[in-house]
């Protein structure tokens, strides 16, 4: 009996332990990825709501916008936001949104959305902003240019890059706590609908939530017609479980094995008025998720071409779910 209370004694201390650690860290370095200025951009195009016939006015209405926006960055002498932007603007990008904002947001589709039978929304992680869409957008040309060569004969997909909230950044009072993911849950479920709206004959929809994005993700799982949730360098979902996301999803959980969020404490309590930590490890047996492969890769290379993670998410988001790779 002793030994087991000493045992308890010594969990709860390194709970407490952890919990300040991350506490400390969001107190001492709020600061860190709020240094750049507001940009200024015009407002985001006023829309129709989104279906199959408004589609390609939506693509055209979004591309002026951002072009808009990248000559009010260039007035404003921001080089580096108005190439962003201009790229954005190209005729052959399609934007579902476009607010160039701040640190902006972004939903492009890769493929013909409204005749998709597979579609994937990419979800991203901390420190994913108009500043470092180019990223973002390289991850989900490479899922869809291996979903075009692996999916079979007759099967059109497309994938939607979402950057549809804003992200912590990677040191900050944000990034250990759930309140971005609980602003983000409502417009990820909107999202889910329009695409739904948009692509008839009930398509497939596979949520591919990175990092942060996982916590997104959690929060905006229950309920959501969404067929499979995959779950890449996460550090939890804000829940205990995979059941406790109330999914009828197939919920999925990877790790590469040089990713340093394994080293982030799973753990989770309310400080302060919000919740700090995230609670489960994903890839944990206790958790329940279905574990796949994601072969040596780092924090940033789930969607790196060739690698065993991109293989089996384009998988997964084929409903191959036989053909996925354990470890």
């Amino acid at each position: 009996m002793g030994f087991a209370s000493g045992l308890r004694r010594r969990a709860g201390r390194w709970r407490r332990a952890v919990l300040a650690a991350l506490v400390t860290g969001a107190v001492v370095f709020p600061l860190s990825g709020a240094v750049r200025p507001e940009i200024p951009a015009p407002a985001p195009a006023s829309l129709a709501p989104l279906s199959a016939s408004t589609l390609a006015e939506a693509y055209a209405a979004n591309r002026a916008n951002a072009a808009e926006a990248a000559r009010t960055a260039a007035a404003h002498d921001d080089r580096d936001r108005a190439a962003t932007d201009r790229s954005l603007a190209a005729p052959a990008r399609h934007l579902l949104r476009f607010d160039g904002r701040g640190s902006g947001r972004v939903t492009e589709v890769l493929g013909d959305l409204a005749r998709a039978d597979r579609i994937a929304v990419l979800v991203p992680g901390s420190d994913t902003s108009l500043d470092t869409y180019e990223r973002f957008h390289a991850a989900a040309s490479a899922l869809y240019g291996q979903l075009v060569r692996q999916a079979p004969a007759g099967t059109r997909t497309a994938v939607v890059a979402w950057l549809g909230y804003e992200t912590p950044a990677t040191v900050s009072a944000t990034v250990t706590t759930t309140g971005r993911a609980e602003q983000a849950a409502p417009r990820l479920r909107a999202l889910v609908a329009d695409l739904r709206a948009v692509a008839g004959g009930g398509p497939r929809v596979s949520l591919l939530c990175h990092s942060y994005g996982s916590v997104v993700c959690g929060r905006a799982a229950a309920g959501l017609a969404v067929d499979d949730i995959a779950l890449v360098g996460s550090p939890g979902t804000g829940t205990d479980s995979a059941a406790a996301l109330h999914t009828g999803a197939r919920v999925w959980a990877a790790r590469g094995a040089d990713d340093w969020v394994a080293h982030v404490p799973h753990v989770s309590a309310g400080l302060f008025g919000t919740t700090v930590g995230f609670g489960t490890d994903p890839v944990s047996r206790a958790f329940g998720a279905r574990v796949f492969a994601a072969g040596d890769g780092g924090h940033s290379d789930y969607f790196k071409p060739g690698s065993t993670s991109l293989s089996n998410l384009t998988r997964i988001v084929l409903g191959q779910t036989k053909a996925v790779t354990h470890d």
